[in-house]
């Protein structure tokens, strides 16, 4: 198999081992339109060629605003194999953000997919007096078409070999900034090196066999960025969901066998399975229970013994082959990261013989440090795997996770402040998590160390450790659980207002607003004995003593998430703070 030095060689590989009819496909207005990879290969070329052809040259920017879909793949490679960085920008972010960025990275272009990101970004360029050029992927009013490019790239007589060959290794591939809660953000520089050692070392993880994908975890993203490179190096056919609203459709549609997810979409899956299974009746809901049950004592699968597996075996036919038809039916593995899996999630989906794979990474190391493995002998639940190969990880005297190897970036645009600070003397980047290595060899993390904190009496509590345990219920939606320099840990609950209504109705209680139930004395019962039976396991420091439901749901759009779905914990507590005063006045 040809190496891979930059990351255009996938395209070459493509071309020389996995040509086929289809190399990606995205869904348009219903309707699925697929690209083979001489199609592939053939826009991306042209695209090459025009931006040559108006001056583009190595080391220059062009930005890229869109959701997934191919011509997301399209302008990515047509920039990287003439050494042009892409500088992906979150559809969400503010117009203030996309001026910074868009100018802290000199970027002269952008593409962007819709009327309404134009809209944004026009208003960003407006509002900030942005020198940007603009094409669009859809057609809209008044702006060019990156169709135009392509059919301007068939008519020019230029040859990409000396371009392509003039581009290395260790050149910049990508700026990614990251959507910090506090002061700017922060570009965060990446080479092909970079991103290639890492789809190399995770190259193991998806087993031979697997042919199609489907992707709707945002490619501006480094993790589903990086996944996709994964599947464009095996060949692997890729299916872009058009939105999230109708991923369940488009699943059963394109009946993958590998996708990504954050953990709050896994929980949303299960929680429906769970509200599904409570409308059974007589031995038909005896049996899904049942089936349940045994899912979470599953274990790691060498330790389970004879008759547990006879066990599942029968539960397996009965029930979980259910989910995995509802998953499209051939479904064989789903990565998790971004934030921490429940521990029972990972037990009950295994149990249901799709092998749920966590992992670990950040922008800055491209993004995957460890991940869990879908061989049966090399998995650990409670952890996010076993580090990659060609990465070293150390444990400092604070329990922060440290690593070193060829997927760590080489810093920050422009910060060399910042880009000092993120290093020890060894060159080991400091992750700001923290976590250890287990005796056999897993890496489990407990906690951010920024989101640590201490309460009054100098106890060190894990916010998210407690908060992964308690959306074990089903009536939670969202929580944040808080308490720093206070006497107690508290939390902000946002109820799972569907599975609230549901209850409320066979209780007989009024569901007239949501002001309205979350002030009434049943519904704060129900949430007490809830908060009263995760609470269990956790030290007395630790345990949440009190709680405020709240009404409004947290979102990427309002600012209290970040694109991986993480609470942006300082902006919730700014917006909540007279709510936490009053927890803690009384």
């Amino acid at each position: 198999m040809n190496t891979l030095s930059r990351l255009f060689d996938i395209v070459d590989r493509n071309n020389d081992i996995y040509a086929k009819s289809s190399m990606v496909a995205g869904k348009r207005n219903g309707k699925w339109i697929s690209y083979s990879t001489a199609e592939f290969t053939h826009i991306i070329n042209n695209i090459s060629k025009s931006l040559l052809n108006r001056g583009f040259k190595k080391g220059d920017k062009i930005a890229l605003m869109s959701g997934n879909r191919p011509e997301w793949n399209f302008i990515d490679f047509a920039c990287n194999q003439i050494g042009v960085a892409i500088v992906p920008l979150y559809p969400t972010l503010s117009a203030q953000d996309l001026s910074y960025i868009v100018s802290d990275a000199e970027a002269r272009l952008a593409f962007v997919s819709n009327t309404d990101l134009s809209s944004k970004l026009n208003m960003a360029i407006q509002e900030h007096q942005l020198e940007l050029d603009v094409y669009t992927f859809d057609d809209v009013a008044g702006l060019k078409n990156y169709q135009e490019l392509v059919k301007e790239g068939e008519k020019l007589d230029i040859d990409l070999t000396s371009y392509k060959e003039g581009v290395h290794s260790d050149d910049l591939l990508t700026l990614i900034y990251t959507s910090g809660t506090t002061g700017k953000p922060k570009g965060v520089f990446l080479t092909h090196r970079n991103i290639l050692s890492n789809v190399e070392a995770c190259e193991n993880l998806v087993p031979a066999g697997i042919s199609k994908a489907l992707s709707f975890l945002p490619l501006c993203h480094i993790f589903e960025r990086m996944v996709v490179y994964l599947y464009l190096s095996k060949g692997i056919e890729i299916h872009y969901a058009e939105d999230l609203d109708n991923i369940v459709a488009d699943i059963n549609e394109v009946k993958p066998q590998v996708f990504t997810t954050v953990p709050r979409v896994l929980e949303k899956v299960y929680d429906k399975v769970v509200e599904k299974g409570k409308t059974l009746t007589g031995i038909k809901k005896a049996l899904f229970f049942w089936a349940l049950d045994l899912g979470h004592q599953f274990q790691e699968p060498p330790v389970n013994g004879f008759f547990y597996n006879l066990k599942l075996g029968i539960a397996r036919a009965l029930i979980f082959s259910k989910w995995k038809t509802a998953l499209g039916g051939n479904i064989e593995l789903i990565v998790s990261g971004g934030a921490a899996l429940q521990e029972r999630l990972s037990r009950v989906f295994w149990a249901a013989n799709i092998k749920v794979l966590e992992g670990y990474g950040l922008t800055e190391t491209s993004p995957v440090i460890a991940v869990n493995s879908h061989v049966d002998t090399d998995v650990k639940f409670g952890t996010v795997g076993r580090v990659l190969k060609n990465l070293e990880v150390k444990i400092a005297e604070d329990g922060e996770i440290l690593v070193k190897g060829p997927s760590i970036s080489p810093g920050y645009y422009k910060n060399e402040e910042a880009t000092r600070e993120a290093r020890d003397a060894e060159g080991f980047f400091h992750t700001g998590d923290i976590g250890l290595i287990t005796p056999d060899g897993f890496l489990k993390i407990t906690d951010r160390k920024k989101e640590m904190f201490k309460t009054a009496g100098g106890k060190y509590v894990a916010p998210q450790v407690l908060e992964n345990k308690f959306m074990e219920s089903t009536f939670i939606g969202q929580i944040m659980v808080i308490g720093e320099n206070q006497r107690f840990p508290a939390a902000l609950i946002i109820p799972a207002y569907d599975v609230l209504e549901k209850w409320c109705n066979h209780k007989g209680i009024p569901f007239d607003s949501r002001e309205q139930v979350v002030k009434n004395p049943e519904v704060l019962e129900k949430y007490q004995r809830e908060i009263d039976r995760l609470n269990t396991d956790f030290g007395q420091w630790e345990k949440v003593k009190k709680f405020e439901l709240l009404t409004k749901e947290w979102s990427i759009d309002n600012g209290e998430l970040t694109p991986k779905l993480s609470l942006k914990r300082k902006v919730i507590l700014q917006k909540t703070a007279e709510i936490i005063n009053k927890i803690y006045a009384e």
